[in-house]
């Protein structure tokens, strides 16, 4: 049975809302990012500064952290059960 702190959130949008907005949104939870070259990176949301994103704790590469241009970010894959 999972927990209150296993369940992941619904995601949910707003006008206006950005690939930065949904990054800053899910600060401290694990995403994958899916550039524009079709490559994923997944990770934990450590930082987003408008035109930049830290990814740490990659899986695969959990010794590594990723910082990723925002605007070569094709989407933002969060899981939401």
């Amino acid at each position: 049975m999972m927990n209150a702190a296993t369940m992941a959130e619904p995601l949910t949008l707003s006008q206006g809302d950005t690939i930065e907005k949904v990054l800053i949104a899910q600060k401290g939870r694990k995403v994958t990012i899916r550039l524009g070259s079709s490559e994923d990176l997944s990770g934990t949301v450590k930082e987003v500064n408008g035109s930049l994103v830290q990814l740490s704790e990659l899986n695969g590469k959990e010794f590594y952290d990723a910082v990723i241009a925002t605007k070569s970010i094709a989407a933002v894959i969060i899981r939401t059960r």
